[in-house]
Formats: structure tokens, C-alpha cells, sequence
């Protein structure tokens, strides 16, 4: 009995092994890369990956590399904003809209698109209505183009050059080697922006939220309608929203959090 004590604790911790290998990679990684890494015998990483893969938590590339599933990126939104720390998130995004006097929120990236995870609107009757939960395309939006710029620059042009750029807005950057030059330029300053390209009259700009070992969890974003703002005046709150996500960055590498804040 205890003989498969040991064993099952065995298999579980390589599972869990597998999923923190591929989920903080700074690549895809491919089956004989976890052998090593994890010092696991190949025929058993294989028949873990098939499982993890069969379940919905990694998912195996075109070019037979794995990367997280559809199930991990879920878990992952679940334990970096849980419910205990909504009060505390909601907070920081209320002071931050107030000061801003425009709406925002935090996004996140899910494959090619950014899903709008949490937001706070302000109170102008002239409003554009982007729902928590929405998916909006990476390529032209100020929080998508500020994750396309922190990825690897090789895996980035791969990954720029097999999208569908659709044209949103008579702004949208439809040329592959047109955006990398704007990437580029947002990864040298960590703020992505969107004149009018991805909604005809809406301007956008989005500074990183770190972990502590500084990669990229989110994106806290502020957008307004041009009608009261121009994209140069929303730059203009670029200090506040980085003062905001290092707040975020904080909350999100509490180790402790405050179990009284939950709603």
C-alpha cells in the first residue's frame, strides 16, 4: 500500500512538474526538452503529455511543441485574480479611473486575442461598451500589440505572419512588417497604444503588469472616445497607470493575500 502511496505521489508530482515547465517556458518546449529538463524518462513524459493533452491542459503546436491548454489558461485567471483579491483590484481600477476620468480595465492574453478580464467604467454618457469577458483581436488594440511586443522577437514574427490581419478601422495596421516595426517600437517603451484601430473614434493606450520575475501577466489599459480625448492626452496618464500596475503586480505576488477582501 505504501509502495503505491509513493508511486501515485511520484506520478502527481511529475504532472504537476510538466504543467509549471511548460507554463512558465520562455519557449514551447518540446517532449524531449521536459525529459531533460524534468529528468523524466521519455516513454513516461509521453504518456503524461497525452493525458494533460487529452484533459484540455496542454495542447501539443503544428510543430509538435507543447504549450498550455485551453483548461490551464483558465486555471491561470482563476489564481492570479481570484475573488479574494477582487475588492482590492476593483479599488485600485476605481482610483485609477477617477484620476484618468476615463474608463479601464485589465486584459489578458488568450492565444491571437486579449479577453477583457476586469474593468471599471466611467461615468461620461458618452461611452464605448466593451464587456468583461469580451475577446477583441491582438494586432490592433493597445493591450494585444503591448503582449505581441514582449514576446520573442523570432516566435513573434512567426506568430504576426500566420494572423489573419483583418482591417478594423481605416487605421488598422494590415502589413505584417509594418507592425513589427510598431512592435518593436512598443517593446523598447513598454506602452502599447491604439489610434482608431481597432473602433472608428476610440484611442487606447496599455502599460505591462508584471510577476516579480518580470514577465508579462497582464495588461492594465485605459480607452476613451476621440471626441474627448486624443491618443496624446491619454499618454499623458502613463505615470498613473504605471503606478497602478506595479500596485497590481504586487497584489498578484502576495503570497498571503488578504482572505478578508474577497466579494
Amino acid at each position: 500500500m505504501t509502495t503505491n502511496g509513493r508511486e501515485t505521489g511520484s506520478a502527481i508530482a511529475r504532472v504537476m512538474a510538466i504543467i509549471e515547465a511548460v507554463a512558465t517556458a520562455e519557449r514551447p518546449l518540446s517532449p524531449a526538452d521536459l525529459s531533460h529538463q524534468l529528468d523524466i524518462p521519455k516513454p513516461s513524459v509521453h504518456r503524461l503529455l497525452k493525458q494533460l493533452e487529452s484533459d484540455g491542459y496542454l495542447q501539443t503546436s503544428l510543430r509538435g511543441l507543447i504549450v498550455p491548454g485551453n483548461r490551464l489558461h483558465g486555471m491561470a485567471l482563476g489564481i492570479l485574480y481570484s475573488g479574494r483579491f477582487k475588492a482590492v483590484r476593483q479599488a485600485i481600477l476605481e482610483k485609477l479611473t477617477t484620476e484618468i476620468g476615463e474608463t479601464c480595465g485589465i486584459a489578458i492574453a488568450n492565444g491571437t486575442e486579449m479577453i477583457y478580464y476586469d474593468r471599471v467604467q466611467t461615468d461620461w454618457p458618452l461611452q464605448i461598451h466593451l464587456q468583461v469577458g469580451s475577446h477583441t483581436p491582438s494586432w490592433c488594440t493597445a493591450s494585444g500589440k503591448l503582449y505581441l511586443s514582449s514576446i520573442e522577437k523570432d516566435r513573434r514574427q512567426r506568430l504576426v505572419n500566420k494572423l489573419y490581419l483583418k482591417q478594423y478601422t481605416r487605421n488598422t495596421i494590415t502589413d505584417a512588417d509594418i507592425l513589427e516595426i510598431e512592435l518593436q517600437s512598443i517593446r523598447k517603451t513598454s506602452v502599447g497604444t491604439d489610434n482608431e484601430e481597432f473602433v472608428d473614434g476610440m484611442v487606447a493606450c496599455a502599460v505591462p503588469v508584471y510577476n516579480r520575475q518580470g514577465k508579462l501577466l497582464a495588461c492594465l489599459f485605459t480607452h476613451a472616445p476621440v471626441i474627448r480625448k486624443s491618443l496624446h492626452e491619454l499618454l499623458g496618464y502613463v505615470p498613473v497607470l504605471i503606478k497602478a500596475a506595479k500596485e497590481l503586480s504586487g497584489l498578484i505576488d502576495e503570497p498571503d493575500g488578504d482572505t478578508n477582501s474577497s466579494v
